[in-house]
């Protein structure tokens, strides 16, 4: 994993997200990739060893910095803006120098702060919570977009909701799998939105892969999706296809 960090064997995905009322792309979320010897690892597999061996930080910073570098050319070749949001692990959110690095991977690019989403898992902020209050709203200050992840599978507490400076949240496709065949699943993903809703965040769906999955969403509410439906995940080439299509 050392090699391949140092001989660029890592490559930046990126997955369209799109409104759920017009389908018009809104933003895009980067998903790491190894190439090893003509194939490709599982991120599973390998995010976890990163995390065990301590080479998340290194290669968590090569990922902010390489996606706001790609984004500003994606930007240039497509003619247009979005969101492009970066998944954080909470190893790299509880180092002290994080925000230094936001800093640096924007000022270094280019790239406007309001253009960049930070995704923050619900077990990331339950640690030291004063310093996570105070962290975000650093982030928020500077200007970029604060998003938890994989909402209602890990901690939540609902009270941080209220005191985290947060713009979005991702409803967990796990949710989103059995949305149509059991009604359990349906009641919490309606009361997820409605909770996002009625603190004024948006809302938006993993793992849509079923035109009635995201009928039914944007019937209870939900503002944005990401899935198989709209689009695979795509590498630099085929995403600029894929907009310049749409």
């Amino acid at each position: 994993m050392r090699d391949a960090l140092q001989h660029d064997a890592f490559e930046l995905y990126f997955q369209p997200q799109a409104r759920l009322d017009n389908q018009q792309m809104v933003g895009a979320e980067v998903l790491l990739r190894w190439n090893k010897d003509g194939e490709f690892v599982s991120p599973g597999e390998f995010i976890p060893l990163a995390e065990s061996c301590g080479l998340i930080l290194p290669l968590g910073d090569w990922v902010l910095n390489k996606a706001c570098q790609q984004a500003m050319q994606l930007f240039a070749d497509a003619g247009r803006e979005f969101v492009v949001a970066v998944n954080i692990s909470p190893i790299q959110f509880s180092q002290r120098d994080f925000l230094d690095k936001v800093r640096h991977a924007l000022q270094s690019s280019g790239m406007p702060a309001h253009l960049l989403e930070l995704e923050i898992t619900e077990g990331a902020t339950m640690h030291n919570e004063l310093d996570t209050i105070s962290l975000l709203h650093e982030l928020h200050d500077l200007g970029v977009m604060l998003s938890i992840d994989d909402f209602g599978t890990g901690y939540s507490s609902l009270s941080y909701l209220s005191r985290f400076p947060l713009h979005k949240l991702k409803i967990d496709q796990s949710f989103v799998r059995h949305l149509l065949s059991d009604p359990n699943y349906l009641s919490i993903v309606h009361s997820v939105i409605e909770l996002g809703k009625s603190l004024n965040l948006t809302l938006i769906a993993e793992g849509v892969e079923e035109p009635k999955q995201a009928e039914l969403l944007r019937e209870l509410g939900c503002a944005e999706m990401q899935g198989y439906l709209y689009s695979r995940p795509l590498p630099y080439d085929q995403l600029l296809s894929f907009i310049q299509r749409h």
